[in-house]
């Protein structure tokens, strides 16, 4: 009865890289279990002889007690005969062609090396490159799978013999650690000033500090690029790093060196602690504390602040705490604005010589260039903003088997998305493909991404504008190797982003509320303030924003008062000099653009959401003119008066979500002095009354009582909250984000499943199918 008997093993998902092969060697010895275990580009195999109780027990401590990096997504048993195995063992990596499997992203510090980092009497005491099984580089520094030291970028630093005795020993956590490195053996640092090195290692580190401690600005290679550093307690360095890097208002990230000093300048709740500590380590949005000391030049005109604690031994070392040390430092990314984020030592000298005073260097290549994570937290999850460094390429899970679909996402916030079976490998963010430098980084990779995926795609998902440099770049591709193409409109691609990530079956259909800046629509406007009625492979518009001409095209998005203007021309209000935009505008610009409205002369028509933030800002006197995207409606909602319940009404003729008597009420309170917080709650809080009240008129036609919230102005966590709040009391179920970004960075992932769908996957009944009252308007 107690005869041995075998089983063979494959397990996938994120195995790899993260001790699954020492945990199974353990558990096996543990057990008394005889085989072996290897990695293959395929996951981890797995072949055992036991007792049915110890193969019993192993296979169920193998699901319930994996490495806490571990994640596990299909588990295969096989029953066989024993094999004879007289010990167990870690066998060599076999390489599976066309196989593949996820791969970890780069982790932060663990709690045991940073011990180590800080233990005098360590071998690798405040050693920059410090690392374990269960933490330490990943993506960054993979070429290709299986994941082994000779395919990373680890592989020119030959082992001394600890490290190699560390890597070889199945009970050390160093084993088959591929980055593992110590000072005798590993990459090191150096500091370089003027084109010259001055110094190394630890005496690099010091003066390192020293120009931090005199207010100028540090290049930093970190583990996915370079940042560009400085005191951010300092308004004069803080004020000339924007005017090297012409960042000239957008908000710096920061890192302050625990969590002590994060509660010092920032209100934090539990979620946000956990986000901050978490192995994924991203910048965490907070609001900020009146008493920091923090230069408002930082995040001028907001009251939050982007902040993350290091998570590379490296940035631990270099923003350690002491009496005249900066407690809190600009750690932005390494680039000239819109520029990708430089990553090797030549590629910063050239960049950055112009931005940077001294550069801190190290010599380990970063293979894939990898921004720091965005997130804040909402209804006490995670919310991202930009899905990177921690992140990808972590899988979104989807509940369908998908073809081979490259997704090329859209101009602003780029990723692409891969996906091969039941994975939609989404990108680390790539950036505003708006110059040639972000293209070629996009191209490079896309090629990574179908290298170490084994990925060819099929079918190549796109955006409808025609102009956008990802629209380019995939329909050349699709006719330069006959592949199928399937343009998917902005709007449907944000609302199918938002179902995806929910698993949301197919067939089933939601109201998609899809508020941004600017999509391409159907018919030639420019879309954005939108409500859908729809499934994966189509939609309906029953409602959207009224259209309002962009008054010079292009100018408009930067110069918000001609949208503002534009909004008093169409609702018939005297332009008189008591209101600010009207002063602003002066009398010919004035004249010119009453001129372009009347004509509809450079003045391309839109619906959106954003446009309308945009332009109640500037008629609020808040921000007539942007430097970066949405700064005019992040400006407004900073001013919100929490207090204030009144609501600004909308119009509905038709399809048409009209404002005019929204802009009515606001001249109104300007001319009667009423504050601007209280203007901005009121509008916010008029938009949140509409949405709801929208969407329980679909409900009405429709009897759909799902909504998904997706695009780039549900970032603004007053609309969201208040809109959320209502649509609940309403009896709706909400979707919202939690794994990919509402804005354009999540784009990718709607466009792969709505072309999947509509070419690939057997058609399920939807509501428009269904004979729904909507389909039928």
């Amino acid at each position: 009865m107690n005869e041995p008997r075998g089983a063979r093993i494959h397990i996938t998902g994120i195995v790899q890289g993260v001790g699954f092969r020492p945990f199974v060697y353990s558990l096996a010895t543990r057990l008394s279990i005889t085989g072996w275990v290897r990695n293959t580009s395929a996951g981890v195999e797995i072949e055992v002889d036991g007792t049915p109780e110890a193969l019993d027990a192993f296979v169920h401590a193998l699901r319930e007690e994996a490495p806490p990096l571990a994640r596990i997504d299909e588990f295969h048993v096989q029953d066989q005969p024993a094999n004879g195995f007289s010990d167990f063992e870690i066998i060599h990596s076999e390489a599976i062609p066309d196989a593949f499997q996820p791969i970890s992203p780069d982790v932060s510090l663990c709690a045991d090396c940073l011990r180590e980092l800080l233990d005098p009497n360590d071998r690798r005491y405040r050693y920059p490159f410090l690392n374990c099984t269960n933490c330490g580089p990943r993506f960054t520094i993979i070429k290709d799978i299986p994941y082994d030291r000779p395919q990373t970028t680890m592989a020119p630093f030959e082992m001394c013999a600890d490290c190699a005795s560390e890597y070889e020993n199945p009970l050390d956590r160093r084993f088959h650690a591929q980055p593992v490195a110590c000072p005798e053996c590993g990459p090191h640092i150096s500091l370089e000033v003027d084109g010259k090195t001055v110094a190394e290692r630890e005496e690099a580190l010091q003066a390192a500090r020293r120009v931090l401690k005199e207010g100028r600005v540090l290049a930093v290679r970190g583990l996915g690029g370079f940042h560009l550093a400085c005191d951010a307690t300092n308004p004069d360095a803080v004020a000339t790093l924007r005017r090297r890097k012409l960042r000239v208002d957008k908000p710096f990230a920061l890192m302050m060196p625990d969590l002590e000093t994060v509660e010092a300048h920032c209100l934090l709740d539990d979620v946000e602690r956990e986000l901050l500590q978490s192995h994924q380590r991203p910048i965490v949005i907070l609001m900020r504390r009146e008493e920091s000391d923090v230069t408002h030049e930082v995040a001028p005109g907001q009251d939050t602040l982007g902040v993350m604690l290091p998570y590379t031994p490296l940035h631990i070392l270099l923003i350690e705490p002491e009496e005249d040390f900066p407690p809190a430092l600009v750690m932005t990314s390494g680039n000239l604005s819109e520029e990708p984020i430089a990553t090797e030592n030549e590629e910063a000298r050239e960049r950055l010589d112009d931005l940077a005073d001294a550069f801190l260097l190290h010599d380990r290549r970063i293979q894939t260039r990898c921004d720091d994570a965005v997130v804040r937290t909402f209804d006490g999850a995670v919310y991202p903003l930009r899905r990177s460094r921690g992140y990808a390429p972590f899988p979104v899970h989807l509940p369908w088997k998908l073809p081979p679909i490259l997704a090329v996402g859209g101009e602003l916030k780029n990723t692409y998305c891969l996906t091969r079976g039941s994975y939609a490998f989404l990108s680390h963010h790539i950036g505003d493909m708006e110059n040639y430098e972000t293209l070629c980084a996009f191209e490079d990779g896309v090629d990574h991404y179908e290298r170490l995926f084994r990925v060819q795609p099929e079918i190549m998902a796109y955006d409808l504008h025609p102009d956008y440099m990802a629209t380019r770049y995939a329909l050349a591709r699709a006719e330069q190797e006959g592949l199928s193409a399937e343009g998917v409109q902005h709007h449907h691609a944000h609302i199918a982003a938002c179902m995806a990530e929910h698993g949301i079956p197919d067939g089933e259909s939601v109201i998609g509320v899809s508020f941004d800046g600017t999509g391409y629509g159907e018919d030639g406007a420019i879309w954005g303030g939108e409500f859908l009625l729809t499934d994966y492979r189509r939609f309906e518009r029953p409602y959207h924003l009224a259209y309002v001409p962009l008054l010079g095209g292009e100018a408009a998005v930067r110069q918000p008062w001609r949208l503002a203007l534009a909004w008093l021309f169409q609702a018939d209000l005297e332009a008189d000099e008591d209101l600010a935009v009207i002063e602003t505008a002066g009398p010919e610009a004035r004249e010119l653009l009453k001129r372009m409205y009347d004509g509809r002369i450079n003045a391309p028509l839109t619906s959106s959401m954003g446009r309308l933030f945009d332009a109640v800002s500037s008629l609020a006197n808040v921000r007539h003119e942007v430097n970066y995207e949405a700064q005019a409606a992040i400006e407004l909602e900073a001013l919100v008066d929490p207090d204030e319940n009144g609501v600004y009404r909308f119009m509905f003729a038709d399809e048409n979500i009209d404002p005019v008597p929204m802009f009515r009420e606001i001249v109104g309170d300007l001319r009667a002095g009423v504050s601007v917080p209280k203007i901005a709650a009121r509008f916010h809080n008029g938009v949140a009354h509409m949405v709801d009240q929208v969407c329980r008129a679909i409900r009405d036609q429709s009897g759909i009582e799902e909504v998904a919230l997706s695009g780039g102005v549900w970032q603004n966590m007053v609309l969201l909250s208040r809109t959320v709040r209502l649509l609940r009391q309403s009896g709706f179920e909400v979707y919202l984000h939690r794994q990919v970004p509402a804005n354009d960075g999540g784009l990718s992932l709607g466009q792969a499943v709505v072309a999947a769908h509509r070419l690939a996957l057997s058609h399920q009944p939807s509501a428009f199918s269904r004979g729904s009252r909507l389909a039928d308007r």
